[in-house]
């Protein structure tokens, strides 16, 4: 069970909507954006966790703020904005995996200036997670690395690039920011395909390897229905992904990101656990089995404390 008080969790980034069209050509909206989703999930498992981003005063604006309530995410730091929300065609092929293309001119993610990006160092949370699109795009990519960068020693980081090819303009300056970003990271997730398209060594195993050389705490890689594997000073992690009906992929890397955080802050631990390989073993098998949950259902959906067996 969670410590009183719990610790404060600040994620940070997008926050969307998913139109999601079927292999019958229906298309629902769900609310998501690998941030939003990530808070969504650690919040239902019992995290104190607030959101940073903006949000629409728009209808869509209002079902994602109404979903964050629902499931106890803070939202004090969320910006209020009369630009419309971001919106993502989230096409779901027959393995259930989606493909994405996105609608973001002048909409509500990019916008996040540096000024509300520092009200959440104030005061700095127990833990910050910093992820894909907000990483992206600018201004809001250049306002969350400013906060990386300026967030206390006392705060762990999580990263999640969760990299978007069709949607960064420029590879560029997309690396040379992710690279100093990470460089202040103490966890950093992301999936086979992320890690390939950092290029920032041959291989995602490699890739792992050379960030912790770097300083980083521990590494975890995602390779869809395959094992999912946690790098760190004490060794290498292989859990296996159970077989389950997938409805659709939609959320599930997110999934696994915030219930690997909530795992590893609900049993209290912090940066110098994550060299203890046993430990990152069990918190990734946590997240894996959380991600699965998610896949069994359309759009991101986050398992309860109650369906992970915790209550």
């Amino acid at each position: 069970m969670w410590s009183e008080p719990r610790p404060r969790v600040v994620i940070a980034g997008e926050a969307l909507i998913d139109l999601i069209i079927g292999q019958d050509g229906t298309v629902n909206p769900a609310a998501g954006g690998g941030q939003y989703n990530a808070a969504r999930a650690l919040a239902r498992l019992g995290g104190n966790v607030e959101f940073m981003g903006r949000l629409s005063d728009d209808w869509f604006g209002a079902l994602l703020r109404r979903k964050l309530d629902e499931d106890g995410v803070g939202t004090a730091l969320a910006v209020d904005t009369e630009d419309p929300t971001t919106l993502v065609l989230a096409e779901i092929d027959e393995a259930g995996v989606a493909h994405y293309h996105w609608y973001i001119e002048k909409t509500t993610v990019p916008g996040l200036e540096l000024a509300d990006a520092r009200r959440a160092l104030e005061p700095a949370p127990d833990a910050l997670h910093v992820g894909t699109l907000g990483l992206a795009m600018e201004p809001i990519a250049d306002s969350l690395a400013a906060v990386v960068a300026e967030v206390p020693d006392s705060t762990l980081v999580m990263v999640d690039p969760n990299c978007r090819p069709t949607a960064t303009p420029d590879f560029d300056r997309y690396q040379e920011r992710m690279r100093r970003i990470i460089a202040r990271a103490d966890v950093v997730k992301g999936s086979d395909e992320d890690f390939e398209y950092l290029a920032l060594a041959e291989s995602p195993a490699a890739t792992a390897r050379l960030l912790l050389e770097q300083g980083v705490g521990a590494v975890l890689v995602t390779h869809g229905g395959d094992e999912a594997l946690g790098f760190c000073a004490g060794g290498e992690a292989s859990v296996p992904v159970p077989k389950v009906e997938v409805a659709d992929t939609v959320g599930a890397g997110d999934t696994f990101g915030g219930s690997f955080l909530a795992y590893w802050l609900e049993h209290g631990f912090g940066r110098a656990e994550l060299a203890d390989a046993h430990l990152l073993e069990d918190a990734v098998a946590f997240a894996v089995r959380a991600a699965a949950i998610n896949c069994t259902r359309a759009g991101a959906e986050p398992p309860t404390r109650a369906e992970m067996g915790l209550d």
